[in-house]
């Protein structure tokens, strides 16, 4: 009367005693007697281990032995809170006897352990979870058994489920592993998650939980795809059912819930039986086998009808004539799969192992006032060449009396179906392995790189050869650069200085009293100055003046000098005048100043200068008398009331001397008058 959980596998298995974690009651006893393969060990391991140890293991105690019965040796005698047990206790045989003695006691929640065969070197028990371990991936073996209702879990597939949650109870969720037979469990560990959804499957229940710092998800086949209910793929003539619900509505209209309308997450109604008994079934035709890993089931998902199947079997078939119903492997008999507690929720179930059939059937075993549900098939293409069937040859004529051939038959029916409902084929995962999908996922990042650069290399070929094209036709083919063309030559030669070779320009000579103003470093660089010429300067761009000779007034507000209209090497540096020499032409030219002897008028004061037509730059004063007096002194031979102009070039006027003499300008910067008094 002492045990509690306990679930006795082929390979593996779980117990516990009785009211764990509760404490446990005071004088009851239990023994477990396991058995494996002959050839074969048993090893033992504790998740939790809490029995009084008051009287030194005398009352209250847990005790291994080998073998089972009175030819039994004992391995060890355990008691102890809390007592801590890491290693694994091993059996000599492949049986083993476990014997839990609990007598009076106030305290102690008794003991869970699990057993493998030895094989199974990474065993862990039903209490484990993901926070137990450090590795990022690791290999673990979950025995059977593990659905216990003292455990829970949160989460579900694909998204994960959180760290606290029992790893082999999380695999059984998941339809990784039978809770029937326990297997092995591949897990990944990340990051967590802020919210986990709950679910119902494989009879375990998903809990909501709320945010955790890591999660953890099983690595698989990848056989868990849908096989065509909801999407269509299977056409409706291929879902058939054993009868249809019809009934006239309210306004007068026939209601049909057809088979067609048991496709999953389909709006409307769904497929329902006109009769609801143990003997109704929905049937699904795949066309060709397929390997079937799980189903998932809702109710009829229409508020006002609360119809939904909560108990079935699965059927299977290869020609639609005999049929199969599906049993755990090492089970004697039939599973009964859970479905649904109301009509909204997916319940989902897996098949381990896995079913190989091309035609399906649910035959519903309990339900809510009706058998109604919408379904949808999971599982893969099975492409892997079966065994071959064994085909009985027709019995020979025979007698009446002849019954061996009867017999015989019956017994290889009854072997062949038995093998089959049994039979654990060794299925090679049928989708893409995780390095050929790693390839994949890698050439789908490469290719769109690589069709991206080529199109660009492309495009820059096409625009550079569109630009060299435009550019010769712009420019023609054997044609100098633009900056070489003779028209902006031409435009440059107008701010350059002209020397013209054709004309003998006269030299131009001072006077001594001009030499004598400039400063002595200027003198013998006046003096050997050839002829320059000046070119008028250029107003609006025209070429045109640029032969036209002649002086022309410095601006206002700035000194004049040859090098603020020469920007290259003049002839003459440093020279500053107020008036440009004359330039050399074939016509006669005047200089523009013009001065007036007011001397001899009788209106005119002596000491007012003589008016000029020259406006000096800025507001200049009035020049000194000295000045005036040198500008009379310099025309003594032309009659005091004649204009005095400058002589033209290549002419004597009158009173012409030797060489030519002109004025020097009235400038307040070259004003000697002082100099000279």
């Amino acid at each position: 009367d002492g045990c509690g959980h306990t679930v006795l596998g082929p390979e593996s298995g779980t117990l516990a005693s009785i009211n764990y974690p509760k404490t446990s009651p005071n004088s009851t006893v239990c023994e477990w007697e396991i058995r494996v393969k002959p050839g074969q060990r048993v090893q033992l391991k504790f998740g939790d281990f809490d029995i009084d140890d008051s009287d030194s293991c005398h009352s209250s105690y847990l005790r291994v032995h080998n073998g089972i019965g009175p030819t039994r040796t004992e391995i060890g005698k355990y008691c102890g809170f809390g007592f801590q047990m890491d290693g694994l206790i091993t059996s000599k045989s492949n049986e083993v006897t476990v014997q839990f003695m609990s007598g009076t006691h106030t305290s102690g929640r008794g003991f869970l352990a699990a057993y493998s065969t030895t094989d199974k070197s990474d065993l862990i028990t039903c209490l484990d979870n993901a926070s137990h371990f450090s590795e990022p991936e690791f290999n673990k073996y979950c025995p059977a058994g593990c659905v216990i209702p003292f455990a829970d879990i949160s989460g579900t597939i694909p998204h994960g489920y959180r760290d606290s949650s029992s790893l082999c109870m999380a695999g059984v969720h998941a339809g990784v592993v039978s809770n029937t037979l326990g297997g092995q469990i591949n897990v990944v560990i990340s990051k967590g998650i802020p919210y986990y959804e709950g679910s119902l499957a494989n009879n375990v229940t998903s809990k909501v939980g709320p945010l955790s710092t890591s999660l953890f998800t099983f690595k698989t086949s990848g056989c868990y795809g849908t096989l065509g209910m909801e999407s269509g793929v299977v056409p409706d003539s291929q879902i058939t059912a054993s009868s249809i619900l019809e009934w006239p509505d309210q306004t007068g209209q026939v209601n049909i819930w057809k088979p067609e309308n048991a496709r999953l997450k389909r709006v409307g109604p769904p497929w329902a039986s006109l009769i609801s008994d143990e003997h109704q079934w929905l049937q699904i035709d795949l066309n060709k086998e397929k390997r079937i890993t799980g189903i998932i089931t809702t109710g009829s998902t229409l508020a006002e009808y609360y119809y939904y199947v909560s108990a079935y079997r699965i059927l299977y078939s290869d020609d639609a004539q005999k049929w199969t119903v599906y049993r755990e492997s090492g089970m004697d008999k039939d599973k009964i799969f859970q479905g649904n507690t109301e009509l909204y929720q997916e319940v989902r179930n897996n098949f381990i192992p896995p079913i190989i059939a091309r035609f399906f059937r649910i035959n519903p075993l309990k339900w809510h006032q009706k058998i109604a549900m919408k379904v949808e098939l999971l599982g893969c293409q099975f492409s892997i060449g079966r065994a071959p069937k064994i085909t009985v040859p027709p019995p020979p004529p025979r007698n009446k009396n002849d019954d061996f051939s009867d017999d015989f038959i019956h017994s290889v029916k009854t072997l062949l179906q038995t093998d089959k409902t049994t039979f654990t084929p060794e299925i090679k995962n049928t989708t893409v392995t995780p390095s050929v999908t790693k390839d994949v996922a890698l050439a789908a990042v490469l290719v769109p790189v690589l069709v991206m650069v080529f199109t660009t290399l492309i495009l820059i070929l096409v625009c550079a050869w569109h630009w060299r094209k435009r550019k010769k036709k712009t420019e023609g083919t054997y044609d100098l650069p633009y900056w070489d063309r003779a028209g902006w030559w031409k435009g440059m030669k107008q701010f350059l200085p002209t020397k013209s070779a054709e004309h003998d320009e006269t030299p131009v000579r001072y006077s001594s009293s001009e030499i004598g103003h400039l400063r002595p470093r200027e003198v013998p660089t006046v003096l050997q100055t050839e002829s320059a010429e000046y070119a008028q300067p250029l107003v609006g761009g025209i070429v045109g003046t640029l032969h036209q000779r002649s002086t022309f007034k410095p601006e206002e507000g700035k000194e004049a000098s040859y090098a603020d209209l020469d920007p290259y090497n003049s002839p003459v540096q440093e020279v500053y005048h107020a008036y440009a020499e004359p330039l050399p032409i074939t016509g006669p030219e005047y200089a523009t100043p013009i001065i007036m002897d007011m001397s001899s008028h009788p209106s005119t004061p002596l000491g007012i200068a003589s008016i000029s037509t020259f406006k000096g730059a800025g507001n200049q004063a009035p020049p000194p008398m000295g000045t005036y007096n040198k500008l009379l002194s310099r025309t003594e031979s032309i009659s005091s009331a004649q204009a005095l102009y400058d002589t033209p070039k290549g002419q004597l006027g009158p009173g012409a001397t030797d060489e030519s003499v002109y004025q020097v300008p009235q400038s307040v910067a070259h004003a000697t008058g002082s100099k000279d008094e």
